[in-house]
C-alpha cells in the first residue's frame, strides 16, 4: 500500500516552453477547464493557469500527467488558493474594481 502512494506524489512538476509556441507540463493532476485562450489545470504543486491565443491540447497523458499545448503563449501563473475557482472570480473583480 505505501508503495500506491508513493507513486502518486512522486510525479515531478515541470514546464517547457519552446518558441511561445508550445508548452509541455509534467506533474498535472487534472484539467479543471480549458478554451482557446486558456487552461486552468490542478498540478503537483497547485493549481496553474496558461493564457493565450488560439490554445489547443496537443497531447494528453493521463497516466504520466502530461500536457502539451500548442499556441501563443501570453502568461502562466499560480493560484495560491487550493479553492482555484473562488480566487480566480476574486481576482478578476477586485482587478475590474481597480482599472
Amino acid at each position: 500500500m505505501d508503495k500506491v502512494k508513493e507513486f502518486e506524489t512522486s510525479f515531478n512538476h515541470g514546464i517547457t516552453i519552446s518558441e511561445r509556441k508550445n508548452i509541455v507540463i509534467n506533474g498535472v493532476k487534472k484539467i479543471e477547464s480549458f478554451d482557446n485562450e486558456e487552461f486552468l489545470m490542478d498540478t503537483t504543486l497547485g493549481f496553474l493557469i496558461v493564457k493565450g491565443e488560439d490554445l489547443e491540447i496537443i497531447k494528453l497523458d493521463t497516466y504520466q500527467g502530461n500536457v502539451s499545448i500548442k499556441g501563443k503563449i501570453d502568461s502562466l501563473s499560480y493560484l495560491e488558493n487550493n479553492n482555484s475557482k473562488d480566487k480566480n472570480k476574486d481576482n478578476s473583480f477586485i482587478n475590474k474594481l481597480f482599472k
